[in-house]
């Protein structure tokens, strides 16, 4: 004989269940009689026909194609290496003899031609090829907490202790606590740029360059911090170590600027946010443009950049270059994002040509077979 159906038990009532507080009381696993839990909301699904998809692959083609080519042609950008691999280069004796232990710098001056003006603001890149700023344990290797004025992360007794952030090893002490610490500090990169406009009488005028306003305001004014109670920055980081690739203290980055010197120095807090790509340039300076003047920033004519080299590349096949770049509404002039808006607006659209072609061969036929049918 069949059992019989009880309601109550789908319900997830087991029988001998007894009232409230019972001691063979069941909870009801049963979702609430809602539109919500019982999966009763109003949904949409979009119907894909050729009238739809077609008009939407060269719309996006018709869109990013242009953009792509503004991106490419729009602003001026000038790319100077100075790497010194060529031996015709000016910087070949430094790129030669140069290297992380030597005690004297190495000049060098590459001379350039401008052949249209850069008008309003100029900005001055270096940039590196063949660095990887990406390698987990390179990005790790830091002190976010000393960076930030953690006093504590300067004490050697501290630190003796094992309690220093030990993502900096082997940069973290040597007989005293390094300041700052880790491999990104450690491999600061210390080139030194000047720029100069040669007269059409022979004469040099130096191009000022601004060295404050390059950094992000997070990274100036949060993330960054000296150790406080002490204006005088010697005394802060007495006891501490510079890191081994430096030739200078921290405290002696920009020692005739308070606001740009220690952890708080702008070269150094741009260089330790790490780049994503093993090809990339970050922000040197500034070149502003003088208000109430209608003459170029740059006018057009020949250049000298002078390079105090002490940046050595060779040990990873690495270059190294100078880049002066304008801005424009869309921003920075970017090869390579106006070549991806290029590519997928191209492919867009023939995608759209194939798919059109292929439903004006095929699309009459479907439809007078369903029709006979």
């Amino acid at each position: 004989m069949a059992p019989s159906y009880n309601a109550k038990e789908e319900d997830g009532h087991q029988p001998g269940a007894t009232g409230h507080g019972g001691a063979g009381t069941m909870t009801n696993k049963k979702p609430d009689n809602t539109a919500f839990k019982q999966q009763r909301l109003p949904a949409w699904q979009p119907i894909l026909t050729a009238g739809t998809v077609l008009p939407a692959f060269f719309v996006i083609g018709l869109i990013f194609i242009p953009i792509g080519f503004i991106l490419i042609v729009y602003g001026l950008t000038l790319l100077i290496d100075y790497t010194g691999v060529d031996m015709s280069s000016p910087c070949y004796n430094c790129s030669q003899s140069y290297s992380w232990n030597n005690t004297q710098s190495c000049t060098c001056s590459v001379h350039f031609s401008l052949d249209q003006p850069f008008e309003s603001n100029v900005f001055m890149y270096y940039g590196l090829s063949n660095f990887y700023q990406n390698h987990r344990r390179y990005v790790k290797s830091r002190d976010d907490s000393q960076l930030n004025g953690d006093k504590t992360s300067l004490q050697y007794h501290i630190c003796t202790l094992n309690r220093c952030s030990k993502e900096c090893e082997p940069y973290r002490s040597s007989d005293k606590p390094i300041a700052p610490c880790g491999a990104i500090a450690n491999s600061l990169f210390n080139d030194t740029l000047e720029l100069y406009y040669i007269d059409p009488n022979g004469s040099r005028t130096a191009i000022p360059l601004v060295k404050k306003g390059i950094a992000w305001w997070t990274d100036k004014h949060v993330k960054f911090r000296n150790p406080s109670g002490n204006n005088n920055l010697t005394v802060v980081f007495q006891g501490t170590s510079k890191p081994v690739n430096w030739r200078k203290p921290v405290f002696e980055l920009d020692p005739l600027d308070s606001d740009n010197n220690g952890f708080i120095n702008e070269d150094f807090i741009v260089w330790m946010r790490t780049a994503a790509l093993p090809t990339f340039r970050k922000l040197y300076c500034i070149i502003q443009k003088k208000p109430n003047n209608m003459t170029p920033t740059l006018p057009r004519g020949e250049y000298i950049l002078e390079v105090t080299y002490n940046y050595p590349v060779r040990s990873f096949d690495g270059r190294k270059r100078m880049i002066l770049s304008t801005i424009s509404w869309m921003g920075g002039k970017n090869p390579f994002l106006g070549i991806a808006y290029i590519t997928v607006g191209s492919v867009c659209f023939c995608l759209g040509l194939v798919l059109l072609s292929i439903h004006y061969r095929y699309g009459k036929r479907n439809n007078s077979a369903e029709i006979s049918s």
